[in-house]
């Protein structure tokens, strides 16, 4: 067998949609369209897209009613970061931010109008041992007033993170004053909570725990949680650098810039 090209056919609802939205923001150029259809090329190692609408009659029946579901788009690209900042400047739909698995692959991934998920994806280099440097083994982190957030609820003073160092992990500290509640939200990463003076009352997942001081909590990633301080409190805090907030009932995630 001699394969010449490849294509991904895609069925959604709405064509139109999906065209605008791969050729704004990848580049996709159209070859061929027609009423419920277009084909899509970048001239590069990008695969070819095809889109049908949903019960074109090309499809057989048992297909008409089933639209692309469940399945990633994934480009490998060069820089990531310099793409990112491309996608976000052009108001792009980012449903996950750019993040770095323990694997050594960079991605990031948007979801078009009619819900097809698309991943850039680029591959970190391997060190070379040879070129390990002992200059840099360690690094010094001075608190800085430059890295410091305060909320109505409490304050977030950034220790460790990729903007100060570190690759994998992000630490902070938390300070609340007596009385003071935090909104209910959920992070997409774990965290774990050292309660350094004071004590936190914590609700996640439909479960209360008071935390005094000198104890660590695990919070699981994706749970919707509360944290309230009956009195004055701090709590050292570490999580993967690229965690990400949500708010129930709002649309989209929110970075947290005291960790980034």
């Amino acid at each position: 067998m001699n394969v010449s090209g490849s294509a991904l056919s895609l069925t959604v609802a709405d064509v139109d949609a999906s065209r605008d939205f791969l050729c704004t923001h990848l580049g996709y150029a159209v070859t061929t369209a027609d009423e419920g259809f277009a084909a899509l090329t970048r001239g590069d190692a990008a695969v070819d897209v095809i889109l049908l609408r949903e019960g074109a009659d090309i499809l057989a029946p048992e297909q008409c009613a089933q639209r692309a579901a469940g399945l990633i788009l994934a480009l490998t690209v060069t820089d990531l970061a310099a793409e990112e900042a491309r996608l976000r400047a052009a108001g792009a739909p980012l449903t996950m931010p750019l993040r770095e698995e323990p694997w050594g692959e960079r991605l990031l991934q948007m979801t078009d109008p009619n819900g097809v998920v698309v991943q850039l994806v680029e591959w970190a280099a391997a060190a070379d041992p040879a070129e390990h440097d002992e200059s840099v083994a360690m690094t010094v982190i001075t608190p800085s007033s430059d890295h410091v957030t305060v909320s109505p609820n409490a304050t977030m003073a950034g220790l460790a993170a990729p903007s100060r160092g570190s690759t994998a992990l992000s630490t902070w500290t938390v300070t609340m004053n007596a009385g003071a509640t935090g909104p209910a939200h959920s992070i997409s990463r774990e965290q774990v909570w050292t309660v350094t003076a004071g004590a936190l009352e914590v609700t996640c997942g439909g479960r209360s725990e008071k935390v005094a001081a000198g104890q660590t909590l695990i919070l699981p990633p994706n749970l919707v949680r509360r944290i309230h301080a009956p009195e004055q409190a701090e709590a050292h805090v570490s999580m993967p650098a690229d965690g990400v907030a949500s708010v129930p009932g709002t649309d989209g995630a929110r970075e947290l810039p005291w960790a980034r």
